[in-house]
C-alpha cells in the first residue's frame, strides 16, 4: 500500500523519527511462486505485480506463464482461497494432468515458503518505505522481489522457516 509500514528504527536520542506519508490506500497486488526443480534442486521465483485486485483468471495467465517459463509438469501447491480453487477447475479444463495441485490445509499459512517472500518484502526490504506514488511503489517492490530471486540461500531459507525439506 501507499502507507508506509512503519518498523521500529533508530534515531538520534530525544528525536523521534517521523514518517510523512500520504493517507492514500493505493495499492498493488502481487502473485508469486517458488519453483524447485526436481533432479537439481534448484530454486527459482516469479511473480506479477497487477494494479487490481487477484481473480481466479489472473491467477490462471499466473500459473500459465510459469509452465511456459518452466516447461515441464507442475505440481502447485495452494491454500484454499476461493480465488485458487476456481483457477485449478480452470487450469485443469484447459491442462489436464499435465498441471496438478494440493492443497495446504486451511488456516497454515506457516506451510506456505512464499508467505516467507512477502514478509521479507514487507518487513525487511519495504519497512518504513514511504513511495512518492503507485509506480515508485512498483518500482521498489519489483526490486525487492528481483533480489529475493536471485539469492538462493534466502529462499531456502523460506522452506527451513515452513518445516519442509528440499
Amino acid at each position: 500500500m501507499l502507507e508506509p509500514l512503519v518498523r521500529r528504527t533508530w534515531g538520534p536520542r530525544g528525536r523521534t523519527p517521523i514518517l510523512y506519508s500520504w493517507d492514500r490506500h493505493d495499492r498493488l497486488s502481487v502473485s508469486g511462486a517458488i519453483t524447485l526443480a526436481p533432479r537439481r534442486r534448484r530454486l527459482g521465483l516469479y511473480f506479477h505485480i497487477q494494479d487490481e485486485n487477484i481473480c481466479s483468471e489472473g491467477a490462471t495467465e499466473f500459473i500459465v506463464r510459469v509452465q511456459r517459463a518452466v516447461r515441464r509438469r507442475l505440481l502447485v501447491v495452494w491454500d484454499r482461497w476461493n480465488v485458487h480453487r476456481k483457477a485449478a477447475r480452470l487450469l485443469f479444463a484447459r491442462f489436464g494432468r499435465r498441471i496438478t495441485f494440493e492443497w495446504l490445509p486451511a488456516y497454515s499459512p506457516d506451510l506456505n515458503p512464499v508467505e516467507g517472500v512477502w514478509d521479507h518484502a514487507k518487513y525487511a526490504d519495504l519497512a518504513n518505505f514511504v513511495p512518492e506514488d503507485i509506480d515508485h511503489l512498483r518500482k521498489e517492490l519489483a526490486w525487492s522481489l528481483g533480489d529475493q530471486r536471485s539469492t538462493t540461500s534466502l529462499l531456502r531459507s523460506f522452506f527451513d522457516h515452513a518445516g519442509l525439506t528440499l
